[in-house]
């Protein structure tokens, strides 16, 4: 064989093993919850160095930008930290005949941050109700100093910001809260301003301190461990869930499936959330 063809053999060579290498490779796109976002990428990193055939692509945007991926067909996997509403449903129905697959994942325990320079170190449900509603606006209020609060919340895409005003605000923010685009920013936020409050996932919160949470006057504050949100004594405690159109198959399944084993919910810990057992 000449030089030339020798050339040709090499070239239709390389490009059989690119062609080869792409068809081989398979594809996971998870897409939503912010608060998953570090959990997901924990478990799409383990999970390819075990599989090295599969790509698993984690971003965030919030949970309601998750479950309208699913929708419109640009991710396999929705994350999302509030369940599902009856309108996505309802979407989900209409554009691909099924009502969708809901699986929880992990457990959490939504914080409320308060700065660590605050007198303050516990409120009642409604208080913290009361106060990102605008009822109560001052720290004296609540056995504090007399000064203003600085209230920090997340956008209304997010599923933590769906789940802490249906379970703890129960009626409209008030329009003096400022809304960031992420816990962490809260966090960052909060740890800045003495007289401020925010809330977001309890594995966020570093250089804050976590209120504890009561759910009535007379109860016990509780702050938010691994046991206060595995037996649920913690007031703020929810499931974290993944979605999906139909019942996963392939290598979603297979991805899945390692998440829910004692393999994959062993990791969850590790970033600060807790596993379903």
């Amino acid at each position: 064989m000449n030089k030339s063809k020798l050339k040709i053999a090499a070239i239709l060579l390389v490009i059989m093993t690119i062609g080869y290498s792409f068809t081989t490779l398979s594809k996971v796109t998870i897409k939503g919850s912010d608060t998953m976002v570090i959990l997901s990428q924990k478990w799409a990193e383990v999970y390819m160095k075990k599989n090295p055939g599969t790509s698993i692509q984690v971003t965030g945007g919030g949970s309601g930008v998750g479950l309208a991926a699913l929708i419109n067909g640009s991710t396999d996997i929705a994350n999302s930290s509030r369940p599902i509403k009856s309108s996505e449903v309802e979407k989900l129905k209409a554009k691909y005949g099924s009502k969708g697959v809901e699986i929880a994942c992990a457990k959490d325990g939504l914080s409320v941050f308060i700065n660590k320079g605050n007198t303050v170190s516990e409120l009642t449900i409604k208080q913290i109700g009361d106060i990102f509603s605008g009822k109560i606006t001052n720290w004296k209020e609540v056995g504090g100093a007399d000064a203003k609060i600085q209230l920090y919340g997340r956008e209304s895409s997010s599923g933590t910001f769906e789940f802490f005003k249906e379970h703890v605000v129960k009626t409209d923010f008030s329009p003096r809260c400022q809304t960031l685009p992420g816990t962490a920013a809260i966090v960052n936020a909060v740890k800045k301003d003495k007289y401020s409050i925010g809330y977001g996932g309890a594995a966020y919160a570093e250089g804050v301190k976590d209120c504890k949470v009561k759910k009535d006057a007379k109860s016990k504050g509780i702050l938010p461990t691994v046991a206060t949100i595995k037996n649920n004594s913690y007031p703020i405690t929810r499931y974290l869930y993944m979605y999906l159109k139909s019942k996963p198959t392939g290598q979603s399944k297979a991805f899945v499936d390692w998440i829910l084993s004692p393999a994959g919910q062993s990791l969850i810990a590790e970033v600060g959330y807790y596993p379903l057992k």
